[in-house]
């Protein structure tokens, strides 16, 4: 039974208002359906910013919840457990790393990546090469070290001088890499699809390039997957649909389907230069998280799993397709599999967020990447009937939301 006393009104008492959360609380969920808690009913295309691949409430998870949460919840890195190590087997067979550092998030997932990065870099050649390379509008968490990395400058402003050595260039700009990247690079961090930064997929040149300028210069690739990864491109992971294979690998989102875990995954030869004590973690790698994370990776690395996404994924863009053909609201749709986003044409520039709101009174949930961009990322296995379903609730915001602007006084 829901408390009375406790509304969306308590968060604007209660909390730090570092969010401006929807108008409704949600309250439970199954697949890819949500309710609140005055029982009104969403389908969800959110997925939780990318998270809840597997839907809600699934019941291989729901399992492994209960069978760890009766064994052992948390001991702490001063000892190992038996499903941490499954884990990193796992994720280790899948990919090209040898070697895997479990965090909590993929701020601390990427934290650990550009340590390593400059470590690397400090033992191998010295104090000067601490150089990293970052993209305009990328996003790699909120940290101060990764937020300073990432390039959004918004996110790290008012909060004091920022790290050196961070150097920010234009997404998919390969003459500008060109002509930054040299011997004080130590590392490049790129996310194969900007997320936050409005679903922007990378040119294969692009990445190819980068690959070849940092091995030219000594420099680290690092990829940063914590929202394509875990199957959301179609792909285990996004770098396996290009020919680019990285130094490190960022993962998190995706990987505990909501229960916080982030994974750093690298080769020997790189992990060796994080020896006992030079980085860690109080809650990585715990014996929870790392049980649901098996499971979600055993579930999600399946190939029928994986074709389910990319048909899904060209599913939305045929049911995105006719509803510009109806409004004529999209400049573009983009992303693979099911990280899509739909960029609003000039006459709806800025207004993501009142086809969101729409939507939600509709009885959909959705995202924005930026003002200007809606953001489809739902659950992996959507069933259809969800998807079509939620693409009619949808239609209705949408033309709720143009015919109030159709009618709307001119200035």
């Amino acid at each position: 039974m829901n408390d009375p006393t406790v509304t969306r009104q308590t968060f604007d008492e209660v909390m730090v208002p570092l969010f401006s959360p929807a108008a409704f609380v949600p309250d439970r969920g199954a697949g890819s359906r949500i309710w609140d808690t005055q029982g009104r009913e969403y389908i969800d295309f959110a997925g939780g910013i990318a998270v809840t691949a597997l839907g809600h409430a699934h019941p291989e998870l729901l399992k492994v919840l209960h069978e760890q949460g009766s064994k052992l919840w948390h001991i702490g890195n001063g000892y190992t457990n038996e499903p941490v190590l499954r884990l990193a087997k796992r994720l280790e067979d899948l990919t090209f790393a040898d070697r895997a550092f479990f965090a909590n998030s993929g701020a601390e997932a990427n934290e650990a990546a550009l340590k390593l990065a400059r470590r690397v870099a400090f033992e191998r050649h010295g104090a000067d090469k601490v150089e990293i390379v970052s993209f305009a509008q990328s996003f790699h968490g909120r940290t101060f070290f990764t937020v300073s990395v990432g390039g959004q400058p918004k996110y790290s402003e008012g909060f004091g001088p920022v790290p050196a050595g961070i150097v920010h260039l234009p997404y998919n700009d390969l003459d500008a890499a060109r002509k930054t990247i040299g011997t004080k690079t130590c590392a490049v961090i790129v996310e194969p699809i900007q997320g936050e930064g409005g679903v922007i997929p990378a040119d294969p040149a692009f990445l190819r390039g980068l690959r070849e300028l940092c091995d030219q210069h000594g420099a680290l690739l690092i990829f940063d997957e914590v929202q394509t990864g875990v199957g959301r491109t179609g792909y285990f992971y996004a770098y396996q649909d290009t020919d680019v294979t990285p130094d490190i690998l960022t993962t998190a989102k995706a990987l505990g389907n909501g229960f916080p875990i982030g994974a750093m995954l690298t080769t020997n030869e790189l992990a060796a230069h994080f020896k006992v004590g030079v980085h860690g973690t109080t809650y990585g790698g715990n014996p929870l998280g790392a049980a649901i994370a098996e499971k979600v990776v055993e579930l999600i690395s399946d190939p029928d799993l994986l074709e389910g996404v990319r048909l899904r994924g060209d599913a939305i863009k045929a049911k995105l397709a006719q509803l510009n053909k109806r409004f004529g609201i999209f400049s573009e749709v983009r992303g693979k599999g099911l990280l899509i986003g739909a960029e609003l044409t000039d006459a709806y520039k800025g207004r993501a967020k009142d086809f969101l709101t729409a939507c939600a009174t509709h009885g959909a949930m959705l995202l924005i990447a930026g003002p200007d961009v809606l953001r489809f990322a739902p659950s992996l296995v959507m069933p259809l009937d969800d998807l079509n379903e939620g693409f009619e609730r949808i239609g209705k915001a949408i033309e709720e939301v143009v015919g109030a602007t159709a009618e709307a006084p001119s200035r």
